[in-house]
């Protein structure tokens, strides 16, 4: 979540002086809370710690959306967000998240010493884990993982902090397979993974969509977020755009003022989610690029009968396949050649359109929810038989 701590970083504070201190208080060690108040905590309450969040983040997105899910099951949700003045008061925050992401009961809390006592309390972000280290009236410290953030920052500070956060203990929670694999081999963390779906009352195909001689392509182009390759997404474009000049490109992701691309193209910049879906069946085909866990765009377009490009490799697959989606090496010369093929190939558009459709059909968000009550529920039951019913909180602060 780097892209929006920056993004609110530089909307807040213009040109102010980075504090080092200030910027990373996260670190600090003072435990918030008492072990002793764990023991009054409603046995479905979850504390959820939530990075600052702009307009438009899909990370936060899902975290919202089980942030409902799991209300709907009966789990008393909270969001608590570290303190800053740029958040307003909590009534404005909620009201923020209900209506730019996901409409919830949760009560908002600003600042992690003025939550409540909690069963479960869950880190979304590597800044979080360390928030959730300190918080002493818990049960159990949870882990939302739905990236390797390590990843979002060349080696150094940033990413030697985020890579200690597999190894604090923290019972992981995965977006996906391959990310819970990766936790588990290489830092023998705890973790258990929920999947990807989509709204059907957005992302739904158009049966009657008639085929047209002027093709639109849709690129996902997020310049800010370095995973998203925009860059050799703009070189695979212009290429395109050199064979097949009569494509429309539609990109969407952000604002692009400050950037020169080599061909003409309609920007989209940031989307409400509830209108994405009549952009995407708008289009033909769609380049989907990710190099570290893929984002939620590509289930998305494929519900909605788009065929999707993506590149190969073990952060895809876990979802992706050749059955279903074109993979391919993420090289120039090669994914200029599979997008050309596509748009020219009509009958192997629509083989991969439907058994896209299909796909995408076979999943739930309700799965996912039940799979995430599962593994809460079954960590409960692990801290019963472990205690023989006592009351007393299973963890302390390392």
């Amino acid at each position: 979540m780097r892209d929006c701590l920056r993004a609110l970083k530089i909307g807040a504070f213009g040109d102010r002086l980075t504090d080092i201190a200030a910027e990373y208080s996260f670190l600090r060690r003072e435990p918030i809370g008492s072990a002793q108040a764990a023991a009054g905590a409603p046995p479905k309450s979850i504390n959820w710690i939530v990075p600052p969040f702009p307009f438009g983040a899909g990370g936060h997105l899902n975290i919202f959306r089980f942030v409902q899910l799991l209300e709907h099951r009966g789990y008393e949700c909270r969001i608590v967000i570290n303190s800053g003045s740029w958040f307003g008061a909590a009534r404005e925050v909620k009201a923020r998240i209900c209506t730019s992401f996901m409409p919830v009961q949760a009560a908002v809390y600003i600042g992690l010493e003025n939550a409540p006592p909690a069963f479960y309390t869950v880190a979304t972000g590597w800044q979080t884990a360390y928030m959730a280290m300190r918080f002493q009236a818990t049960r159990f410290r949870c882990y939302f993982v739905q990236d390797f953030e390590p990843w979002f920052y060349a080696m150094g500070s940033n990413y030697v902090l985020a890579e200690d956060t597999y190894r604090m203990g923290l019972v992981g929670i995965t977006d996906g397979n391959w990310l819970r694999d990766k936790l588990v081999a290489d830092y023998g963390m705890e973790a258990h993974s929920v999947g990807f779906s989509f709204d059907p009352r957005i992302y739904f195909p158009d049966r009657k969509k008639e085929p047209r001689p002027r093709k639109k392509l849709f690129f996902y182009a997020r310049p800010s977020t370095e995973r998203r390759a925009f860059e050799l997404g703009v070189l695979i474009l212009a290429e395109v755009k050199k064979r097949m000049d009569d494509v429309e490109i539609v990109l969407v992701g952000a604002a692009l003022d400050e950037y020169s691309l080599p061909f003409q193209y309609t920007a989209k910049g940031i989307v409400h989610p509830d209108l994405l879906g009549a952009l995407y069946r708008d289009c033909d085909l769609a380049l989907v690029l990710s190099f570290t866990n893929l984002s939620l765009a590509p289930l998305e377009l494929m519900a909605c009968g788009v065929p999707v490009i993506s590149n190969r490799g073990p952060n895809t697959e876990w979802l992706m396949a050749d059955t279903f989606c074109c993979l391919v090496r993420p090289r120039v010369a090669e994914v200029t050649e599979a997008i050309c093929r596509l748009l020219t190939n009509e009958a192997e558009r629509n083989k991969l359109r439907e058994a896209g459709l299909l796909k995408a059909q076979s999943t739930s968000w309700e799965d996912e929810a039940d799979k995430m009550a599962e593994i809460f529920a079954t960590l409960a039951g692990r801290q019963r038989k472990e205690a023989g019913g006592s009351s007393k909180p299973a963890l302390v602060f390392p």
